[in-house]
């Protein structure tokens, strides 16, 4: 961190723009952590899409299941291979406070750009017990500190208590994994006083055109959606930065097919089956040429009936051509 605890929420509004990727843990066959493919994974996040920050040992790093040793490594890793490319912002939550400061501080010490916590999920909390457990991690961090509201965590932050939470000194932003109307009515309760995300891509456009959104924190589309070849991403988040809404929509609609088929192998199984489909992510990022490997139980391994189908989907999608990363030409 290149800031003081009193200067976090400034410096969070300064350092977060632009396609922010959540990132998976790799493992080899023998279920350790792949720390070589990790490694290779985060040079082509950073040489070639060029992303301007990295999630890691989060909901799509399988955080519940790595050791904190574990968890502790893949952050250090992930900041080694960032340095001087992007920032990065480690999943540091555990419904024990105890072990929650103890995983901040340590991505604090290891040169974690920021941190972000999961809503403490066991047991269930009244609002007054989630203020004072964030309070008693503000008190004893000086990062700055991140809220990752999801359903997932089975507690939900009221708008409220996002508004007394953020006034906390180092509490500096929110990855609100909510309905748009929840982020609206945040929003309007904290202004500018945090950084807000959401990690629906297809909602990124329209949030930068009417909430003012800055920041991509995080999805893993800014990999999955994109090759070497072909960003369109990254081109339509520049355009709409920059105000050109219009050109950024229409280059926004280019990626429809690939969204179609997220939707129906990671979007769908998520929100419908409440499903968390890391192996489908993981799968498809073989397809990319990255490193996937295997999921941790109690996530199922993707089959190879499913592997053969969202393959084919995806070179359907132009997203791939013949293996190359190259984009197809479409018949007119």
């Amino acid at each position: 961190m290149n800031y003081r605890k009193a200067e976090a929420k400034a410096a969070a509004r300064a350092q977060f723009r632009g396609l922010w990727a959540a990132i998976t843990t790799p493992f080899t066959p023998d279920n350790r952590i792949d720390e070589a493919g990790l490694r290779r994974n985060m040079r082509h996040f950073t040489d070639v899409l060029h992303v301007e920050g990295i999630f890691c040992t989060g909901t799509m790093g399988e955080f519940w299941a790595l050791t904190k040793e574990e968890r502790k490594r893949v952050v250090e890793i992930v900041v080694e291979e960032a340095r001087g490319k992007c920032r990065v912002i480690p999943h540091t939550g555990h419904h024990s406070v105890e072990e929650t400061i103890d995983l901040t501080l340590h991505a604090q010490a290891v040169g974690a750009d920021f941190a972000i916590v999961i809503n403490p999920y066991y047991p269930a909390a009244n609002d007054e017990m989630l203020y004072q457990w964030f309070a008693q991690l503000s008190a004893r961090t000086d990062i700055g500190i991140w809220m990752f509201d999801t359903a997932y965590s089975g507690v939900e932050l009221s708008a409220a208590l996002t508004a007394r939470v953020a006034e906390l000194p180092n509490i500096c932003g929110i990855k609100c994994s909510r309905p748009l109307t929840h982020y609206a009515e945040v929003k309007t309760l904290c202004g500018e006083k945090i950084v807000m995300s959401h990690p629906s891509e297809s909602d990124w456009l329209p949030l930068m055109r009417d909430y003012g959104a800055r920041v991509h924190m995080s999805s893993a589309a800014p990999f999955i959606y994109q090759t070497a070849h072909w960003q369109p991403l990254r081109e339509y988040t520049e355009l709409a930065l920059a105000s050109r809404f219009a050109e950024a929509e229409k280059v926004a609609q280019t990626l429809e097919p690939v969204r179609k088929v997220h939707h129906r192998w990671m979007r769908d199984p998520w929100v419908k089956r409440r499903i968390i489909a890391i192996s489908y992510l993981k799968a498809w990022m073989e397809l990319l040429g990255l490193v996937g490997g295997a999921v941790r139980a109690p996530l199922l391994q993707v089959t190879v009936e499913e592997r053969e189908q969202m393959k084919a989907d995806i070179e359907c999608s132009d997203l791939l051509a013949n293996g190359t990363g190259a984009r197809r030409s479409r018949a007119a």
